[in-house]
């Protein structure tokens, strides 16, 4: 397959475009700057004031140093050939250099710490927001994007603030600085010398949007390529079973090759500063020796003030080529910052209210009144259902794919409110509850077990942190999981990597039974939870979960039939409608949908 490098061209990278990962286009304003530079505003009293003070000190010996060069070294000193005040100047103007040296010093360390602790805030603010956005967030996009963001968009932001705001008011400091001087030393040559800026400003004005907008490409390309990364190494066991390795470095090519496209026309486009701002000072110092000289010969001007003009004119460049970089690094800044900004503007779409109540003792009384739900306006998931499951009751959702069971678990934890009718638990609806009141009382597991990098004891009590080890080992032990933990090299010490990879899939799914069971919930649902788990353990957890859901109230979802024979009351759910419900035995007599549905898997079973 022939590499392609172009978007419209390449039908792999079709993939990895996410639509709600493009460019965001605003205007580049400093309403958007100033709320990246609050995040300065804690250090304003500390940090920043000895960093500015140190900067101040460095600016002001490198404006003093060409006037008393001039003045002083040439037009007295050399002039008047005084060998004593030659001595003198030099020394002083060694010390004012060491002063300038410490100043630089300081200055440098100081924005360095600076710049880590802003960054550190705003990474964490970043993360504590994200954990805080509902589900709906999470399935419109991929994590390598979200990675991007918390990471790449971040650290982006480093530079801006390590060196380039301290950078910015220097060189703003410098200019001012210099542009008094020049006019105070002669007018007529800084007028003569400084009539290229108006032409520089209009050109320099004219790449700023191409420049930012290829930037806010290369965020987005990275953004991709990390999501292609990302969702490689989570299915690298997919794609060697299916022989796809070929197939899936020929897609990471693609956007790896339109990444290097994206950031070399990017830095293509911002390098043309620099040697427009070195044609400028080559034209200013060309009009500086024609129009100098004609100043000195008719006697206008000292030499010794046209040697400082010289100087100055010299450090006049130095800023504004060092301004084109730090305006790049605020095209960067900004396209990162309007992508952070993106992430923190978004709010929960299941919002907490400001008067929201506590579970004082939650029962486990559930009752959905006439909800309806759908994750989006094309498709209804829910359709007016109406149900209740009674404190202390088991209760199975049964039915076919995309029947709903998983929506209703989704409304009960509250990660989704429905979009019309009320969810209630103990005659309170969800809305009116604190978000964290009731998942306390709440633990899930699912079919797809997530375990974290941690030990087995941290696992097990990432749900209840507080327990102690004979609570977890307890847990452990009710649920059948003891005794291959303690086959395990460090027992409930050994360290597993993330998801788990040294454990099978049933081991996984009894630590997350245990993990589940220690939190001590008033309503648990298992979603699928024994799918993972052979028949002789799966006997052993039904038997150590009638102990254990006793008091609790439980939904099970489930597609082998044989699981939920024993639940108090069994809803059959046919494309988010309740077609039936009943226990096991009143519904096998109905001859009905659960009928079929445990027949069709009796036969299934029989023909294998």
């Amino acid at each position: 397959m022939a590499k392609q490098t172009k978007k419209d061209e390449n039908p792999h990278l079709k993939r990895f475009y996410y639509p709600l990962d493009q460019a965001v286009e605003k205007p580049f304003n400093w309403k958007q700057m100033t709320r990246l530079l609050a995040y300065v505003k804690p250090y304003a009293k500390t940090t920043l004031p000895l960093a500015m003070v140190a900067m101040l000190v460095s600016t002001l010996v490198r404006l003093a140093v060409p006037i008393i060069i001039g003045k002083l070294v040439i037009d007295q000193a050399i002039a008047n050939k005084d060998i004593t005040l030659l001595t003198y100047l030099v020394i002083i103007i060694s010390i004012m250099y060491l002063f300038s040296y410490l100043g630089n010093r300081y200055r440098i360390k100081l924005v360095n710490i600076l710049g880590q602790k802003v960054i550190h805030d705003l990474r964490k603010q970043l993360f504590s927001h994200v954990q805080r956005l509902s589900h709906n967030f999470f399935d419109k996009r991929s994590a390598g994007s979200i990675l991007v963001r918390i990471l790449n968009d971040v650290n982006s932001l480093q530079e801006l603030f390590t060196n380039g705001i301290i950078n910015l008011l220097t060189d703003i400091v410098m200019l001012l600085g210099i542009i008094v001087i020049l006019f105070s030393l002669s007018p007529q040559l800084a007028i003569a010398v400084l009539v290229i800026l108006p032409i520089m400003f209009y050109i320099s004005t004219q790449l700023r949007r191409n420049i930012r907008r290829s930037w806010q490409e290369v965020r987005i390309q990275k953004s991709r390529l990390n999501s292609h990364l990302n969702e490689s190494l989570q299915g690298i066991r997919i794609t060697q079973s299916f022989s796809q390795e070929k197939e899936n470095t020929e897609y990471f090519n693609g956007v790896n090759t339109d990444n290097f496209e994206k950031e070399r026309l990017a830095m293509k486009k911002s390098a043309y500063f620099g040697p427009f701002v070195e044609m400028s000072n080559a034209i200013g110092t060309v009009i500086l020796i024609s129009f100098g000289a004609h100043l000195i010969l008719s006697g206008t001007i000292e030499i010794g003030d046209f040697v400082s003009f010289a100087f100055f004119l010299g450090m006049f460049w130095e800023p504004i080529s060092r301004l084109g970089q730090i305006y790049n690094q605020l095209l960067v800044a900004m396209a990162s910052s309007e992508r952070i900004f993106e992430f923190l503007d978004e709010q929960p779409n299941v919002e907490e209210k400001p008067n929201a109540r506590v579970f004082a003792n939650m029962r486990g009384h559930i009752e959905f009144d006439h909800v309806q739900f759908s994750y989006d306006d094309n498709r209804i998931a829910l359709h007016e259902i109406s149900l209740e499951m009674k404190p202390g009751e088991t209760v199975a959702l049964v039915g076919h794919t995309g029947s709903g069971k998983s929506t209703i678990a989704n409304l009960i934890s509250r990660f989704y409110d429905p979009t019309k009718g009320k969810v209630k638990i103990d005659g309170n609806d969800l809305r009116d509850m604190k978000l964290d009141s009731l998942r306390n009382n709440i633990s899930v597991v699912l079919q797809d077990t997530f375990i974290f990098s941690g030990s087995i004891m941290e696992n097990i009590r990432f749900g209840r942190p507080e327990a102690t080890d004979e609570e977890v080992k307890d847990a452990a032990k009710i649920v059948g999981a003891h005794n291959f933990i303690m086959r395990l090299a460090n027992g409930y010490e050994t360290e597993v990597e993330e998801r788990g990879s040294i454990l099978s899939a049933g081991e996984r799914q009894l630590l997350s039974f245990a993990r589940a069971l220690l939190a001590n919930p008033k309503i648990l649902i298992l979603d699928e939870a024994t799918a993972s788990i052979d028949t002789e353990t799966e006997v052993r957890i039904q038997q150590a979960l009638k102990k254990l859901l006793h008091g609790r109230t439980a939904i099970m979802i489930a597609h082998r039939l044989s699981t939920i024979r024993e639940a108090d009351n069994i809803i059959v759910l046919e494309h988010g409608k309740v077609l039936e419900q009943g226990n096991h035995d009143e519904l096998m007599r109905r001859h009905g949908e659960y009928f079929d549905l445990v027949k069709s898997q009796f036969e299934m079973l029989e023909a294998l």
